[in-house]
């Protein structure tokens, strides 16, 4: 007998956000060593998917809304596919296909994934696989493509413990608050990482629910999230945003070495994250440079996904994140600067209530009627320019079909009118990068990506500079190099005088730049809630914020 099973609302809001301008798929790429053929993928999907009832069953539609049910007609064959990449088969045509495939939709009458096998990349093989983000959210499929994969010694992953479907349902009073306080006690424990006292403070509530002055701030802290996202201001208008096509375009960047990016994320006081996403607002803001735009002031919006699972829980498909509203500040010039002020915007989003309230509106948006989902993802899309995740994979090398996997990439679905996605990635010790743009805002993503790890570059000069036994501040680094730059200049032959104009910047401009704003101006400071929320930042890092800061001519040669 076919089995059958609800739709969770989330995993519905997902199904419904479908458009041809923006395909819900993720997108995935995994680079086999050697040569693997089509059917040793087709046996070994077949093989180890089959714990995982969701990737044999299809959407169905009856009276009562939609459900997953058991495709009787399910074969393996028309979910694997062979491909073969126009010659001279390299990145860039990998690249194209890659973006095509990203702009094609999934057959709705089976069930909503597939792989395709390249086996002409370079003498490698290439693994696309597409999956509908209802089926899942970037963390499960993680897990679940984990357990296919075993280490060098041939030894695969435990057989995962799998959720069952019911798992979620009660009908009684206890169901009731665990659907209202599990998520959000998940987002709290797992994903904001509460101080202990403040933790064990909220679980006492779980537990003794008549403590109505906690559950009064609680309620409190929730109805300020709802009344941040109904009132947030639109981002900045950049060329990365505007009206999406159906055409999209995808890029990756060569790893970074995660050892690297952690040091400089110790040395300087910041975490990995805070390290990647101030290369990515460096990125960014150099290819508005590069296209003659003023970055001044620029702050662009991501919506960041968190994860409200615990590393305990079994692995289940369906979607079980929140998302957090975090602005780039792409105006800031001082790479370092940029650093800090990144850092203190994440810093000031630790206790947000946004994942566990954004899952809730995700939830609404999957029972609601269909013109309200799209009107609330319109009213985010128009304050967001980008989705931005990052994914840990694992630390150490796998093998799939007993070919070593080398590289893996992915990318994300941009609900509403978003034009753009930025994907990080963690593998065997390396970082990657991938960018996905509409063609019609950001035709050249390559463009973007390439800047990336010239911007922690920039961070790692920092590092190699200073001595490491004491904080480092934007300001003190800075007069340090004016400092070298006005001993290099007295210890060198003059200039040509065309050449001492061409290397001429007055204070608080780059090079392609326009003119900066007055210092009093600091665009970070804000309008939006992280900067209300934050904590004060040092005294030194605060001297140097800003776009004003000059940018001396060492980082200038970086970009």
């Amino acid at each position: 007998m076919s089995h059958r099973e609800r739709l969770a609302p989330v995993d519905n809001a997902w199904l419904r956000m479908e458009r041809d301008t923006n395909r819900m798929m993720i997108v995935g790429v995994l680079v086999l060593e050697g040569r693997v053929s089509p059917e040793q993928v087709a046996r070994i999907l077949d093989e180890r998917l089959r714990p995982f009832r969701r990737f044999h069953q299809r959407v169905v539609d009856d009276l009562t809304g939609r459900a997953w049910q058991d495709d009787d007609r399910f074969d393996i064959r028309h979910h694997v596919k062979r491909a073969r990449l126009p010659r001279p088969a390299d990145k860039r045509a990998l690249q194209q296909y890659v973006s095509d495939m990203a702009s094609q939709p999934l057959d709705m009458d089976r069930p909503l994934w597939q792989y395709h096998v390249i086996e002409d990349f370079q003498g490698d093989t290439v693994l696309l696989g597409r999956y509908h983000h209802s089926l899942a959210d970037g963390i499960a499929l993680i897990r679940v493509l984990l357990s296919m994969t075993e280490d060098a010694a041939g030894n695969g992953v435990p057989a995962p413990a799998i959720e069952e479907a019911h798992a979620h349902h009660d009908d009684g009073a206890g169901g009731l608050l665990e659907a209202i306080f599990h998520p959000l006690s998940e987002a709290v424990e797992g994903s904001m990482r509460f101080s202990s006292k403040l933790w064990h403070r909220y679980q006492s509530l779980i537990d003794h629910p008549s403590q109505a002055k906690d559950y009064a701030r609680i309620a409190g802290g929730v109805a300020a999230e709802l009344l941040h996202l109904a009132l947030l201001p639109d981002d900045s208008r950049t060329r990365y945003k505007g009206k999406p096509g159906i055409d999209k375009r995808v890029a990756w960047t060569d790893p970074l070495g995660l050892p690297e990016v952690k040091a400089v994320g110790r040395v300087l006081g910041c975490s990995v994250n805070d390290v990647l996403l101030a290369a990515v607002s460096g990125a960014l803001r150099a290819y508005l440079l590069e296209k003659g735009d003023d970055p001044t002031g620029v702050e662009l919006r991501a919506m960041i996904p968190v994860n409200l699972r615990k590393e305990t829980d079994k692995i289940s498909m369906g979607n079980r994140f929140g998302l957090v509203a975090l602005e780039l500040p792409v105006g800031y010039a001082n790479p370092l600067a940029r650093l800090y002020e990144v850092r203190r915007r994440m810093e000031a989003l630790k206790g947000s209530f946004e994942p566990p309230v954004s899952y809730g509106l995700l939830m609404f948006s999957g029972i609601a009627p269909k013109i309200v989902q799209d009107m609330l993802l319109d009213m985010l899309a128009n304050k967001t320019t980008a989705v931005m995740t990052n994914v840990p994979g694992p630390q150490q090398a796998r093998y799939f079909c007993g070919a070593r996997l080398k590289q893996t990439m992915f990318w994300v679905p941009q609900s509403g009118d978003i034009g753009m996605g930025v994907s990080i990635l963690s593998y065997d010790g390396q970082v990657q990068f991938g960018l996905i743009t509409d063609a019609g805002l950001v035709p050249d993503p390559e463009r973007v990506i390439e800047r990336f790890k010239p911007e922690f570059e920039k961070l790692l000069y920092v590092v190699l500079m200073e001595p490491w036994d004491h904080p480092v501040s934007a300001a003190d680094f800075e007069r340090k190099l004016a400092a070298a730059e006005l001993a290099e200049r007295l210890d060198a032959p003059a200039a040509p005088p065309a050449a001492r104009s061409q290397r001429k910047v007055r204070p608080g401009r780059t090079a392609g730049s326009a003119k900066a704003p007055p210092a009093k101006r600091n665009p970070a400071t804000p309008k939006a809630r992280t900067a209300s929320r934050a904590k004060p930042a040092a005294t030194a890092a605060n001297a140097a914020q800003g776009p004003a800061t000059r940018i001396p001519k060492r980082f200038r040669g970086l970009a």
